[in-house]
Parts: C-alpha cells; structure tokens; sequence
C-alpha cells in the first residue's frame, strides 16, 4: 500500500510539516512517484518501530470481515522463548537462532538465515534499549503456514548497529507467510514494547510463563476492534 504524507502523518502522530522535515533530512524512507511522494506501509512501520515511535491507534484496527489473524501471544506461544543463545557478532547470534526456530522439516534454514542476514545490511534491526527485531523486510513463503514470533536472549550482549548504539541481548524474530501477517505482528510488537512492566519481564529474563502472561496483558491494551461495515 503507498500512503500520501497525508496518511502518514496520521499513523505517525505528527504534522505534516514534520513529515516534509524528515523528508529533506533523509531520516525516513520515501519514494517520489509520478512527482508525489509516497510510503510503503511496512517500511514505515518498521521505521517508526526502529525509533519508538508510537503509531496511531488506528493502525491496530481490523474488520470483522478480514480473516482473523493471531494474537502476538498466540504467535510467541507457537515461536516458543530460547535462552543463552549463543554467538559472538550478528551473524552468528541469527545462526543461532534459526537452528532453535520451531519450523516445519521442509523449510530451508539456511535459505532463511541468508535473507535474514541480508535484511540487516540493509539497516540494522536494533530498535535500541538492548533489543532487535531480527525479520525479512517483506516477509518470504518459506512453507511457513502460519505466522511465528520467536524470543531469544543471548549469552553475551553483541553489537547489532542499534540506534542507540548499544549492545543488543533481546531478539524477537518474526516469520510470516504473508505481508500482512508481518505487519499485524510488527505493529503489536512495536506497541506491547512500550509497556514498562512487559519491557521490565524482558530485562530480568524472566520464565516463560511469566513473559507470555505479561505479553497478554500488554497486548489487551490495544485498541478494540473496527466495527463491522455494512
């Protein structure tokens, strides 16, 4: 979907004069189309997610009539939470992580680690505050049926290019069958991520079960949904 400025200010909670100023900075990704500027919608998410910035709440909304999509809880308790993942750098931390992936046998691993890999040269995937968001940047039918959210937390802190430049030891890896399974789940990450007590859960590690817990009370904060039209 290409939004106008227009649209783009108002899932970003901003003016459009501070859309035009990020603009001329070249601080957020934009195309000049037919002499109109436009934005892929999941590029903008995962730039305001990048920068903690909060999207409105509009962006949560589904109708009734879409296909019902799961919950990010339900999407982790299918990904599973891993701990003391290995690695020394980037590359072999996503490793790491793709053999611990609770994927069907015919999903090419390494395939995936590959467009993982290649995803982070294009712009690291650090949101800061010690945590990435390692995810293809539009999402890749690797037999996947339904759409996954894995947590890990590292052995060792490494350095993931974050925008804060800290070191990183919080990965939430995200594998979806469709573009919009990728971007429900992102949006609900970017959201429960601002929620003091689940980022306080994340920080001291706690278990499994404590984590699931908190991330279904952060995420019952979200917006209700749209009413159905018609």
């Amino acid at each position: 979907m290409q939004l106008s400025v227009k649209d783009a200010a108002v899932i970003l909670n901003v003016t459009e004069k501070t859309v035009y100023r990020w603009i001329k900075q070249e601080i957020i990704p934009c195309y000049r189309i037919n002499e109109q500027l436009r934005f892929n919608r999941s590029e903008l998410l995962e730039w305001a997610t990048s920068r903690r910035i909060p999207v409105h709440p509009d962006i949560f909304k589904e109708p009734e009539t879409v296909t019902a999509l799961p919950s990010l809880t339900e999407a982790l308790k299918a990904g599973g939470v891993a701990y003391r993942i290995e690695g020394t750098d980037a590359p072999s931390v996503l490793k790491s992580i793709v053999s611990v992936l609770m994927l069907q046998e015919e999903v090419d691993r390494e395939f995936l680690y590959e467009v993982l890999l290649a995803r982070e040269t294009l712009g690291s995937t650090g949101i800061g505050g010690g945590i990435a968001i390692p995810h293809v940047r539009n999402p890749v039918v690797l037999h996947v049926t339904k759409p996954t959210v894995t947590l890990c937390f590292l052995e060792n802190p490494i350095d993931f290019k974050a925008i804060d430049g800290k070191p990183v030891n919080i990965l939430f890896t995200l594998i979806s069958p469709s573009v919009r399974a990728h971007l429900h789940l992102l949006s609900r990450l970017g959201f429960v991520l601002h929620n003091p007590e689940f980022r306080a859960l994340l920080y001291r590690q706690a278990s499994r079960e404590e984590i699931l817990q908190g991330l279904a009370a952060a995420e019952a904060l979200l917006p209700p949904k749209a009413p159905q039209v018609g």
